[in-house]
């Protein structure tokens, strides 16, 4: 028997060093869209009090030899005690024997950056070409992350953020200040979307922070904090009237976020929807036209954590 690997947090950093997680993520899409991936729907507990949840993700490619169990949780009152609001492993099993190859006890680090490269992706293919500032709602590990990913597919320094707590909103410019941004802190999400055409919402809401009235035409949204069905940072409006939206996955769409609050069981309805993945092949095109508003709103698929365990044991 192979003996199994079991990589720390520290060592899955090492050998994050040079990868290139955002063609990682275009490559995870493709193939998922080709149908080289079987990926269930995922399994999630929910937490009242204090709040919180845990997503369990799991998948393999059909061409792989193994298949990976992800498990991903996220507890919004961990800051305040210190703690990151992320956690997490992966486990990798042999597709052949079931045996178990390696535990990647990243702690939730590859779960918050395969989440953000993937909103680079959405960027590289619908942002607009030009972007002045990027907004970001939300003040937590994503609303960094996107940021700094971000900035290998639209080179931006200019921040304006809006978060629910003022406190954290400002902590959150004085660290993006020390990473040489320029960061100004909106009163409102409204305000966000007047000043920015790049906007990222990464917050746990329930209810809508943008309406369709705030969005300016040519802007372009990624909308990544609504993963579960009791989630939505968006009016349904935007979905509505936007004229390109983009998911990672049409079938989880349609239980979760975005598109369940905008379309409901409308089957038919997911039919405009166009899966990213679609749009790195070229079998749809992206953004076409400067005044077009798009909106990308994905829920995390496995295929990407597939992707990103393979990349880190395959690196020594």
């Amino acid at each position: 028997m192979t003996p199994t690997s079991f990589l720390s947090l520290e060592q899955i950093e090492q050998r994050l060093e040079g990868l290139d997680l955002v063609s990682l993520m275009e490559d995870a899409f493709a193939a998922f869209s080709r149908g080289e991936a079987v990926v269930p729907l995922p399994g999630e507990l929910l937490f009242a009090d204090p709040p919180g949840e845990v997503h369990i993700k799991y998948g393999y490619l059909k061409g792989g030899d193994t298949y990976v169990i992800k498990i991903a949780s996220g507890f919004w009152n961990n800051p305040q005690n210190g703690l990151s609001s992320s956690d997490g492993l992966l486990l990798v099993f042999k597709k052949d024997t079931g045996e178990l190859n390696a535990v990647l006890n990243d702690r939730g680090r590859l779960t918050d950056l395969r989440t953000a490269a993937a909103g680079a992706v959405a960027a590289k293919h619908l942002a607009p070409e030009q972007v002045d500032a990027i907004g970001v709602i939300g003040t937590g590990i994503q609303a960094e992350l996107q940021v700094q990913l971000l900035q290998s597919v639209r080179r931006c320094r200019n921040i304006v953020v809006w978060g629910r707590s003022p406190e954290r909103a400002s902590a959150y410019a004085q660290r993006m200040q020390n990473r040489d941004f320029e960061v100004h802190v909106a009163q409102s999400p409204s305000e966000v979307a007047d000043r920015c055409r790049l906007i990222v919402t990464a917050t746990a809401s329930s209810a809508p922070l943008l309406q369709w009235n705030d969005i300016q035409p040519g802007t372009h949204i990624t909308a990544i904090g609504a993963d579960s069905a009791d989630k939505q940072e968006l009016a349904e409006a935007i979905i509505h009237k936007a004229d390109l939206v983009v998911a990672d996955s049409r079938n989880q769409a349609q239980s979760r976020g975005e598109l369940w609050h905008a379309y409901g069981k409308d089957g038919s309805a997911m039919n405009r929807v166009v899966e990213i993945g679609e749009i790195v092949l070229g079998r749809t095109k992206g953004r076409t036209m400067p005044h077009q508003v798009t909106v990308s709103t994905f829920s995390g698929l496995a295929v990407q954590d597939i992707a990103i365990a393979s990349a880190v044991l395959k690196q020594e």
